[in-house]
Formats: C-alpha cells, structure tokens, sequence
C-alpha cells in the first residue's frame, strides 16, 4: 500500500520504499543528479520567504504635501522617478539647514 503526504488540499502518492531505495542508489551513481546533503536541505528557504523586494532598513514614510501646481507637473513632465527627486531635493535640505532646527516652546 503505497504512502501518503497530505499537501495544501491534495493528496500526493509516494512510491513505496523499495523503489525510493533504489531511485536513490540511481541518483548517487550519476554525477549530475545527487541528492541534497542534511546540511543543504538544512539550508534551503521556502520560496515565499524570498520573494518580492527586500525590506529597506530605512523605511520611507507615506505623506500628503501641498504644493503649488505647477511643481509636480513639472516632475511628472520631465522624467521618471520624480517622487525620488523630490525626496532627493528635501533631504539635500534637511541636511543643509537641519541643524538650524530648533523645537519652539508650546
């Protein structure tokens, strides 16, 4: 009777054991197709825990800025990556005059 491994909401056959033995003893004789190592299976990570961008270290915040018009019909007209720019400019000026910053008394 063969085994089974329940998977998401399917059901996977698996080969009994003598035929895994000898699927085996055939991947160890070929040099192109050997099986994992412990420590290679060990290190493997599941594909969802690697996909998409990676997590920035520094975190851009989501803001709403009023603003004039003309100055992001500007950036849009110019070329791409015009919200970069525009982060790009602001920090170049809290670098600037940032330490000219002082916190008033409420």
């Amino acid at each position: 009777m063969p085994r089974t491994m329940l998977r998401t909401k399917r059901v996977l056959a698996m080969p009994p054991t003598e035929e895994i033995s000898k699927i085996i003893a055939a991947a160890k004789l070929d040099p192109d197709a050997k099986p994992l190592t412990a420590a290679q299976l060990t290190a493997m990570v599941q594909l969802k825990a690697i996909r998409g961008r990676p997590k920035l270290a520094n975190k851009k915040q989501l803001v709403s800025v009023r603003c004039s018009p003309e100055v992001p019909a500007y950036l849009r007209d110019t070329r791409e990556g015009g919200q970069a720019r525009m982060d790009g400019v602001l920090r170049d000026y809290v670098a600037k005059h940032g330490s000219r910053h002082t916190k008033r008394a409420a």
